[in-house]
């Protein structure tokens, strides 16, 4: 992989307001306040290792809330966003350390806990990892907090020699008195900083001053950890006593437990309880992972479907081929005439495309562990939302918020799965509640988490364009058909919209940090809600993925019935300078502009997501019509500004990954109203040997909006390999997966 980094126009950068702490009804109900003494300390802590996963002692000089200094110079960041893989903990450290003006050598961080900010009034922000939010929602504060930090070192140094501020500069954690050369340490000072009031009014570097934020670094949350098999993740943690729980809940969704017999699993090694979870599970809890599991499968549960046992694959696309036509719609994004314009057009285009339901899939399988006595509730979660489990821990536990502990442990994956979905977290308290004073281990089996997942939406997508005489677009309808995420996680939002799912059209808005890129005479785009039985979740890239690959395939489609070169046609109707500067970077980087070698084709797609934009372009090969080889793919990202650009490269490869699996291979069917797919073998993902080369382009337009990474390049893998298939073969794939087609990646 390669990486080019072009500078643009950087303007200046405007304040981001951090969202506010929302928990669920029945957490507040339990006691969900701020300012309580969350002063217990835990065995937790030593249970995990040093450094990283606790408060620093009290007696540590914490400047600010965001920056511990050692005496020996260290310095600890802290970060409430959750680390899963992405680098997020690296790059929000190298802004705190910008502002600082630190040694980024002698650079940790830690974990505040959710109590801990709850009884500090939130002044971390949110703690919410998800919508590619890990930093550009957080970038202003945080560069804040290390700023301010810095101004009170300086100033301690300053007081101790009885010296004005403005004769003292700082550099990699060196006070100097500029006059006299007199030098100081952070970790000198420290204590005394400490002490200082924090200064409500910090003004920030300008852009063109930076020296850490945009470098490549080092990552400082333990590579060679992961590597040789030391990180410690949720499903790793050990405790003296310790006891692990293995769940089965009902296949069907919706559905209960009507009975269960245990006589079986009670006599089997290692068992110690089976309990209920719920009203649709039931856990063993062993002594082992194995003994839980494999006395789990003795217990001879009978279920009761909830009335959703007849719901298949075939009734929810009927259920969205109707909505295709139907007339209960909700407006996303319209304006001009576009009924008029097709029926007054020269020439029509009309194709409708298909995205099946996707499981996270993350490697590490949902778990938690959970302590409970009458007097506090513990728990360690590999969560992308301290703050959400935290609120799940109190309804569960029944206990006061200031009775209730929640310690963040490193993801093995997220994707969106450990966010608004705290199931796991709320289990593992139900069972451990049923067993005191007792650390409780819950770890799903793989098949468990495939089969209940919180899955990326199903969708159907008609789409006609209309031409005049002389093969201009003159309008565009899209009809989206299928489920929405928010009416199952967030209903709120869909009352105050008067039942419409505002992200259902990510990437297609009006306007904001998903609006479509094109400009076209006449434009429709409205949504037929037909839900299912079947939970939706957050997918990485969520509604912008079958968005971006319905708009871009179609866009190709529309080129061709205009005989026009799908670059020229999409450059006629992009009217914003960023989105065009990505589509014409990808375009060069491809080589577009001159002839593809013998049995290579070529495509493209753009789209805005996450507040960046972002294109690929790809170079294929097929034999035998089928089998599809991907000689290179060229990605082109302008999320504003970037960080560490070799973070933002392995996200984008990362990205294709997901996306290309999506396009040749994943897919999540309903039998009898359950998931089919099991395990990775029936859910596949790409290999090694079939993943393209990655060039990735960094553009730096620079805002005023400072746009996500992990998750908006996922949107145009799919679509742009899409394209070159078609070039290739000849044929228009319309449904995904495509081995559903005989099409497969070689």
């Amino acid at each position: 992989m390669t990486t080019s980094i072009k500078n643009i126009e950087k303007n200046a950068m405007t304040n981001t307001s951090r969202r506010s702490f929302i928990v669920g009804s029945t957490a507040i109900a339990t006691g969900l306040a701020i300012g309580f003494d969350f002063s217990i300390m835990s065995e937790a802590h030593a249970a995990m290792g040093t450094g990283t996963t606790s408060m620093a002692p009290l007696s540590t000089p914490e400047i600010g809330v965001w920056v511990v200094v050692k005496p020996n110079d260290d310095v600890v960041v802290r970060i409430v966003r959750s680390e899963m893989g992405q680098g997020t903990i690296t790059g929000l450290a190298q802004m705190v350390a910008e502002e600082l003006e630190c040694d980024w050598s002698k650079v940790s961080y830690e974990y505040p806990s959710p109590e801990e900010s709850l009884k500090r009034k939130q002044v971390w922000g949110s703690f919410s990892t998800g919508g590619s939010r890990g930093i550009r929602t957080s970038e202003q504060y945080v560069r804040k907090g290390g700023a301010a930090a810095r101004i009170m070192l300086i100033q301690a140094a300053a007081n101790a020699w009885g010296v004005p501020v403005s004769e003292c500069v700082v550099l990699k954690g060196v006070i100097t008195h500029t006059p006299t050369g007199r030098k100081t340490t952070f970790g000198k000072v420290s204590v005394a900083a400490s002490q200082l009031p924090v200064p409500t009014e910090v003004p920030l570097k300008d852009p063109k001053q930076w020296k850490l934020i945009g470098k490549p670094v080092d990552r400082i949350d333990g590579v060679a950890d992961k590597v040789t098999g030391r990180q410690i993740y949720a499903i790793d943690l050990k405790f003296p006593g310790m006891l692990v729980a293995n769940i089965r809940q009902c296949p069907v969704f919706g559905g209960k437990v009507k009975s269960y017999d245990a006589t079986a699993a009670l006599g089997m090694k290692g068992v110690k309880k089976v309990v209920p979870v719920g009203a649709d599970a039931v856990a063993v809890v062993a002594d082992t992972f194995w003994h839980a599991k494999t006395a789990m499968d003795a217990v001879k549960i009978e279920w009761d479907d909830g009335g959703n046992g007849a719901v298949s694959s075939a009734s929810i696309l009927k259920s969205l081929q109707e909505g295709l036509v139907a007339n209960d719609t909700f407006v996303g994004n319209s304006y001009g005439d576009v009924k008029a314009a097709i029926a007054s057009s020269n020439k029509k285009v009309e194709s409708s495309y298909f995205f099946p339901f996707l499981s996270h899939a993350t490697l590490e399988p949902q778990t938690a562990t959970a302590k409970w006595t009458p007097e506090l509730c513990e728990v360690w979660a590999p969560t992308q939302d301290g703050e959400a489990t935290f609120a799940a821990v109190i309804a569960a536990s029944g206990l006061a918020a200031e009775n209730c502990n929640v310690y963040k442990v490193n993801l093995g994956g997220g994707f969106g799965r450990r966010g608004a979905f705290q199931d796991y977290a709320t289990q593992a308290v139900l069972i451990a509640k049923q067993i005191p004073s007792t650390h409780i281990k819950l770890i799903w089996t793989r098949e468990e988490d495939m089969t209940h997942d919180h899955y990326h939406p199903v969708m159907m997508c008609k789409l006609t364009g209309s031409f005049d005489d002389k093969k201009n677009l003159t309008g565009l309808d899209m009809r989206l058909s299928g489920q929405s995420i928010l009416s199952a996680v967030r209903p709120w939002i869909v009352d105050q919209n008067k039942g419409k799912d505002p992200a259902v059209f990510q990437g297609l808005d009006a306007s904001g940090e998903a609006a479509i890129n094109y400009t076209f005479p006449n434009l429709m785009v409205d949504h037929a809600m037909r839900n299912t039985s079947v939970p939706p979740g957050f997918w990485r890239g969520v509604n912008a993925n079958q968005n971006a690959l319905f708009l871009e395939a179609f866009m190709d489609e529309l080129a061709e019935a205009a005989g026009a070169d799908p670059l020229d046609f999409r450059r006629k109707y992009l009217t914003n300078p960023r989105a065009l500067a990505v589509l014409n970077a990808v375009a060069d980087g491809i080589g577009w502009s001159k002839p593809a070698a013998p049995g290579i084709f070529r495509g493209l797609a753009q789209v805005k997501a996450y507040g960046s934009y972002v294109a690929a372009a790809c170079e294929i090969s097929v034999k035998n019509g089928t089998d599809v080889k991907i000689h290179r793919m060229v990605a082109a990202t302008d999320p504003g500004f970037v960080v560490n650009p070799a973070q933002v490269e392995r996200q984008i490869a990362g990205s294709f990954v997901y996306g290309l699996s999506a396009l040749f291979e994943e897919e999540i069917t309903i039998e009898n109203g359950a998931v089919v797919q099991k395990n990775f073998d029936t859910f596949n993902s790409i290999r090694l040997s079939q993943m393209p080369k990655v060039e990735t382009i960094l553009i730096q337009g620079g805002g005023p909006e400072w746009g996500g990474v992990g998750e908006p390049t996922i949107c145009v893998a799919a679509p742009a390999v899409l394209n070159a298939i078609a070039k290739a073969t000849g044929k228009r794939y319309r449904t995904v997966p495509l081995k559903n087609s005989g099409v497969k990646l070689v």
